[in-house]
């Protein structure tokens, strides 16, 4: 990816508590880019990420393995994962020869589930900082299961994890509640869904804790903690099910917007087309044109020409 005369490269670094659904999101947006006619690279930057379901097109395994690390350096699986990322840290060259052929592509990177890689450890923040030097503009996307917003304090945790993620990794940052499709198999939430999304008042959430005995007793770490997010005002949430395509539309446009991705024009015809046809029984992608020509009377497509025109 070496010149500067070449066009630069787009993609997700997807990221996430290790069961968030980060390589079911890959799987899914995957086939999702491909039917609108985007070519895709999916690259598997976990080491401990086995049968993958997704076409890779990297596999960071092919230079290191977690169970050889742990085995040779006597580490346990979350050591071993955080010398696979230094390793790949100072064989950054490895990768660069793997991306160059498929510029072109947009990536997806399937990354370790290690909290610390994205809080707190420099490996992975320094391998996406050099990624960025090779003209690959890449937006994270945070997955957090959307069971975390049935416990006012496990929510409470989920907004500092991300808030610590969003200032640690320094890329343009796309926060998910993810597997929403079974949200409502974990319980009744307290509040709408909206309050969690937009992350709102959440003074709201202190009174709930303030009923349990336990947190009772902890309600100025709690009120400090919840200060702290409403301060930086960052956090907020999309909503996905990765099996809904509206769902998988509305990330992807707010991906795009954050690193600058810009719609073809065959692209989004190939987008409205896969949308209509999501209605019916059967997968098909009709034209767009066609519909119009085929449903809009006359009158209704002069007047649609000149909304475009405008």
């Amino acid at each position: 990816m070496a010149g500067a005369a070449r066009t630069p490269a787009f993609g997700q670094a997807v990221i996430g508590p290790p069961g968030s659904g980060k390589t079911t999101y890959c799987l899914g947006m995957s086939e999702f880019l491909r039917a609108m006619g985007r070519r895709v690279a999916v690259v598997n930057l976990d080491p401990a990420n086995e049968g993958l379901p997704y076409e890779c097109a990297v596999d960071v395994s092919e230079l290191v393995g977690l169970s050889d690390v742990m085995d040779a350096l006597r580490l346990g699986p979350n050591g071993g994962l955080l010398y696979c990322m230094e390793y790949l840290e100072a064989n950054l060259d490895w990768l660069r020869a793997k991306l160059d052929p498929l510029r072109g592509h947009y990536f997806l990177f399937d990354c370790p589930g290690q909290v610390e890689l994205c809080t707190h450890h420099g490996s992975l923040r320094s391998i996406f900082s050099q990624m960025a030097q090779w003209d690959l503009r890449l937006t994270a996307v945070h997955l957090v299961d959307s069971h975390y917003c049935t416990d006012p304090a496990k929510f409470i945790s989920v907004l500092c994890t991300s808030l610590a993620t969003m200032l640690h990794v320094e890329l343009p940052h796309v926060n998910l509640l993810s597997k929403m499709d079974l949200i409502e198999h974990y319980g009744k939430l307290a509040f709408n869904l909206d309050y969690y999304t937009e992350v709102l008042d959440l003074s709201y959430l202190l009174d709930h804790l303030a009923s349990d005995p336990f947190f009772r007793h902890y309600r100025q770490l709690n009120e400090k903690l919840v200060q702290l997010i409403e301060d930086y005002s960052l956090v907020s949430f999309i909503p996905l099910n990765i099996q809904d395509k509206e769902s998988v539309q509305r990330v992807l446009q707010a991906v795009d917007k954050a690193n600058g991705y810009c719609f073809g024009v065959q692209e989004q015809r190939s987008l409205e087309a896969m949308m209509s046809a999501a209605m019916g029984a059967d997968f098909h992608f009709s034209s767009t044109l066609g519909i119009q020509e085929k449903y809009l009377a006359p009158s209704d497509q002069s007047v649609e020409q000149e909304a475009m025109d405008l």
